[in-house]
């Protein structure tokens, strides 16, 4: 990897960071967001979905996009996007403008996430590209470290402020991304080619062969699941357990430093060891066991350690599977992440809604129905690495 790459991949991991702290503070506030404006587990849930849902549409727009114009125009619009986005949400009132707030945080969520993989994709090589993926997703991790439990300290000052907060780090994010990038990347612009087959008929069978078919009614079916576990998590330990804001932090923090050891140490060794889709299986499983133990668990103690399985399995699960669909469409990996964000979205946007339609009637049952789906997940694992073993095209990969 030459220099200057390395340098751009730096830049993308520190943006990525500051823009998940942003993500992150929000997080320990949302129970008594819902408890202060009165609003139901089905209204947050529908308030996250709306988020998924313009995720879901912009996505393939963005990576086509960005295939076409570069990253680097929409990756910054995106940053200011989403700094906008957090200061509607500080200043909304009501309902309404929260659900607005959540539908414009959605669009900038699709130009940051979409643009990010496609352009670390871009730099990196294929035996490099699981490693900076991890650190990618590392960055996240960091986010999360931090986040959680600023975002407790600035709720004790207004639930808003942390959104405020959230704002500025957008806005930090941009300024870093466009200072800090390589001046040739800025005018850098990827073609519609799929591995030097033009986008056409042809091409897109080319493309969408069975191998990833199946992996993207894996990322469907999965991420159904863990927007459904995720979206109600807070909730949930609140309304079950009773865990303050300080407890909720705290999960999120311990969460953040395994995770980050995970990702920065330890991936790159488990997908040598495991592969990438074998690594995907063990992640699947151990969230399943990991939701059983929620559900019949007794103890705060216990649901913590659940938790951190959980989380750490799931912070695990997006960049094993990230890294497995840059085996597919080499030079259009903006095409490929914009599919993989959109069914990731679909997932997002049906997710919240059931599980905080199901907990409104009964706080367990959407995590059983969770842990089944994950079961079904780890089922179809066996399918793609089946389909991948036979598909000549990916082997060669």
């Amino acid at each position: 990897m030459s220099k200057e790459n390395r340098r751009a991949i730096y830049i993308i991991i520190a943006a990525n960071f500051i823009i998940c702290l942003g993500w992150s503070l929000v997080i320990p506030v949302e129970p008594f967001i819902k408890t202060e404006y009165h609003l139901t587990a089905g209204e947050m849930g529908m308030m996250t979905s709306l988020f998924a849902f313009t995720q879901f549409l912009f996505s393939p727009i963005v990576g086509r996009l960005s295939d076409r114009i570069g990253r680097v125009p929409i990756l910054t619009a995106g940053l200011l996007l989403y700094a906008f986005s957090e200061f509607l949400f500080a200043l909304a009132g009501s309902l309404l403008w929260f659900d607005l707030s959540r539908l414009i945080g959605g669009i900038s969520a699709a130009m940051v996430g979409t643009t990010s993989m496609a352009l670390a994709a871009d730099l990196s090589s294929e035996r490099e590209r699981a490693r900076v993926i991890g650190w990618i997703s590392a960055a996240f991790s960091g986010g999360l470290i931090i986040g959680p439990g600023l975002g407790g300290v600035l709720a004790n000052l207004s639930y808003k402020t942390p959104f405020w907060f959230a704002g500025v780090s957008g806005i930090v994010a941009a300024l870093v991304f466009v200072v800090g990038i390589p001046s040739h990347l800025k005018e850098h612009s990827h073609g519609n080619v799929v591995d030097g087959v033009a986008i056409t008929d042809k091409g897109l069978k080319r493309l969408l062969n069975k191998s990833i078919v199946t992996l993207f009614f894996m990322i469907l079916v999965s991420s159904f699941g863990l927007a459904g576990f995720e979206s109600i998590y807070t909730l949930y330990v609140h309304q079950v357990f009773n865990f303050s804001l300080n407890q909720i932090a705290l999960v999120l923090i311990l969460n953040g430093i395994f995770s980050l050891i995970l990702q920065v140490v330890m991936f790159d060794r488990l997908v040598s060891w495991f592969g990438e889709i074998g690594l995907t299986r063990i992640c699947f499983l151990v969230s399943m066991a990991g939701i059983f133990w929620i559900i019949f668990a007794h103890t705060a103690v216990e649901v913590i350690i659940a938790t951190l399985l959980i989380f750490c399995a799931f912070d695990v699960l997006r960049p094993a599977i990230t890294t497995l669909l840059t085996r597919f469409g080499k030079n259009n990996q903006g095409l490929i992440n914009g599919v993989n964000m959109s069914l990731t979205s679909i997932g997002n946007i049906a997710g919240p809604i059931f599980a905080g339609t199901l907990m409104d009637k009964n706080p367990s049952l959407p995590y059983l129905i969770v842990a089944i789906i994950m079961l079904c997940s780890a089922l179809i694992t066996w399918v793609v690495s089946h389909e991948m073993k036979t598909d000549q095209h990916v082997r060669s990969n």
